[in-house]
């Protein structure tokens, strides 16, 4: 690969890094980013979970030193990330990925909304209800991570945001957690079937490990309006790509 063309991938992943550490959806940088450099499909997605993961790693490890993440329940989210986005991967092998991508495009709408408007949690989810709900969006946005993938930070913020009723930058912390260990897992799938393109990963880590250390300091810095903020642009973004891919 020419120098030139690294060195803009290297950007991407930086600005991708920022983002997804605040929003979710880095993804829409990267991936078609290599795609552009000319890597095949399969190899773009494997190189971008490559590359992804340690910015993700990075945004998470700042967002503990900051008292965002509790240790409590991290290494149970941690294990919801890595279960469902091994089921999501299975799925994949029964239904197509791109029956789900009409759903998606009404379900962000919606989901982007109760977190802006900001409404009470529903009264069900109160006390002892709460932890579990928040296991069962951990593991359900894993789960769609290994079966379609498309804004599954995103979607992690939204629902523990709309459901559990956390701030923006707890529930971006904590979605962190699940998104980082969905994607070593995906990770683990794709470099065993040798679709990751290790010189241009980890030259592309290198920037979004710095891309997600300085988004989540922004974000703890900045607090909820950005992070909200940044969710809306980022489901923007998601609804419009989707919209044009179905076209």
């Amino acid at each position: 690969m020419e120098p030139a063309t690294l060195a803009a991938l290297c950007a991407a992943a930086l600005a991708a890094g920022f983002v997804d550490a605040i929003a979710g959806g880095g993804g829409l940088l990267t991936v078609p980013a290599l795609l552009a450099a000319g890597l095949p499909p399969h190899l773009a997605f494997g190189t971008n979970k490559g590359q992804s993961v340690f910015g993700t790693l990075a945004a998470t490890a700042r967002f503990a030193r900051s008292g965002n993440i509790d240790p409590r329940t991290a290494p149970r989210f941690a294990a919801l990330g890595v279960a469902g986005s091994l089921l999501g991967a299975l799925l994949v092998l029964r239904v197509s990925p791109e029956a789900l991508r009409p759903v998606v495009l009404v379900l962000l709408p919606a989901a982007a909304a109760v977190v802006l408007l900001r409404p009470r949690p529903p009264a069900f989810l109160a006390g002892s209800r709460g932890p579990a709900a928040a296991a069962a969006v951990a593991f359900l946005v894993a789960a769609y991570d290994g079966f379609f993938g498309p804004g599954t930070g995103t979607f992690l913020i939204l629902g523990f945001t709309g459901l559990l009723g956390w701030s923006a930058v707890k529930a971006s912390a904590e979605a962190k957690v699940v998104n980082a260990s969905s994607n070593l897992a995906a990770l683990a799938v794709f470099a065993a079937g040798g679709s990751v393109a290790w010189g241009v990963a980890l030259p592309m880590a290198a920037a979004q490990v710095a891309g997600g250390f300085l988004g989540a300091h922004v974000a703890l810095r900045k607090g909820d309006r950005l992070v909200r903020g940044f969710v809306a642009a980022v489901v923007v973004a998601l609804v419009a790509k989707l919209a044009l891919d179905l076209s």
